[in-house]
């Protein structure tokens, strides 16, 4: 009996000796959730970046004297659109078009007051004005207009697998007697954009940018103002 009554003591000290040593380990962590933390957004090349979209705002006048149309389809972003001075609307599609088929054409092309404002790592607004002398336009009947004229234009650029690209613009005449602005001196490399469409106004322009080529507007009609013309 001494015996039995010996080894239920021995077993029940063994237990609490067991129970002790659980309650004294440290808990063990459950949370399986890490905390993540933000990773901040690159700051920006500003000056990289202004240094570069001036660049290809002032290649639009030799763009357009080449009918370089193999540059518009890397500046332009496939599903790009522009407004032109009259308020139609045009894309991508038009400005190699028009480049490729000779309708575009300018004695001189320059583009003034170039600005660019950055802002983020990719993306972007230049905005500048462009003067146009003996500018041209051949519409689909064979009828040439005239789309001499100055336009103000603002362009909207955003990088693409690491490059930019246009995705939209919009241009609107100069109307004289309105102030010409900062300078009225063209830049090194006058460049616009060539969609360029005739306006309602007596001249047609095109519809110049700071980006896309102008494009003309099927339904143009020449008006008091030069044709439309897109934002270098």
């Amino acid at each position: 009996m001494k015996r039995y009554l010996s080894v239920a003591m021995l077993s029940m000290a063994t237990a609490l000796v067991g129970v002790a040593q659980f309650g004294c380990a440290s808990p063990q962590n459950t949370n399986t959730n890490a905390v993540s933390v933000a990773t901040p957004a690159p700051t920006p090349d500003k000056a990289a970046i202004e240094t570069e979209l001036t660049k290809m705002e002032n290649d639009w006048p030799r763009i357009i004297k080449e009918h370089d149309a193999a540059t518009v389809r890397r500046m332009e972003a496939d599903d790009a659109t522009f407004v032109y001075p009259d308020g139609s609307l045009g894309d991508k599609a038009q400005d190699i078009k028009d480049l490729e088929s000779g309708a575009l054409s300018a004695d001189s092309w320059e583009v003034a007051d170039v600005k660019v404002n950055v802002l983020d790592n990719d993306s972007a607004v230049a905005t500048g004005r462009i003067i146009v002398k003996g500018g041209k336009y051949k519409t689909p009947d064979g009828k040439v207009q005239d789309i001499s004229g100055e336009y103000r234009w603002v362009d909207t650029f955003a990088r693409r697998n690491g490059e930019w690209q246009v995705v939209a613009g919009a241009a609107t005449p100069v109307q004289k007697g309105a102030a010409a602005g900062p300078t009225t001196k063209a830049s090194p490399s006058p460049g616009a954009s060539p969609a360029m469409k005739p306006l309602a106004s007596p001249k047609a322009t095109p519809a110049m940018k700071g980006t896309p080529v102008p494009k003309p507007s099927t339904a143009m009609k020449p008006a008091p103002t030069p044709a439309r013309t897109k934002t270098p």
